[in-house]
């Protein structure tokens, strides 16, 4: 069912300042921001030869990534992403399993315009994932 890893999360207080040690000190290609009005996120990412790194800033103080960053004064790995090619068949999988999916259980469009869902970290080892559909 898993598929490749698509991207590591990383939360950050300063998208910019993030950005710039991605570009400008590691040589890595970074695009442009995105807000992502629907996951409370201002988003960019970090393009690498194997995957990508996704660097979230909060959109509006009820993003969950406010919340992250309110517990995580420095930031840190906020979520990682696996891709499934089936995110319906994956979801009921996953519960017949007794993994518990996050919010009302329905795919929602993520950044790279492919539908998502979260995870609990209880069921992972104590690590928030993301599955989208490829």
């Amino acid at each position: 069912m898993i598929g490749r890893l698509n991207h590591v999360a990383i939360a950050v207080h300063d998208l910019e300042a993030a950005a710039s040690v991605y570009r400008d000190t590691l040589g890595a290609d970074v695009s442009d921001p995105i807000d992502m009005p629907d996951h409370g996120v201002t988003t960019v990412f970090v393009e690498l030869p194997n995957t990508k790194i996704e660097l979230l800033r909060p959109l509006g103080e009820a993003s969950p990534i406010a919340k992250f960053l309110e517990r995580n004064k420095s930031g840190g790995m906020h979520h990682v992403c696996y891709e499934v090619e089936d995110i319906l068949s994956a979801r009921d999988k996953l519960k017949e399993e007794g993994a518990t999916v996050l919010g009302d259980g329905e795919p929602k469009i993520g950044a790279h315009g492919k539908p998502v869902l979260f995870l609990s970290p209880k069921d992972f080892c104590g690590t928030l994932v993301e599955i989208e559909q490829v």
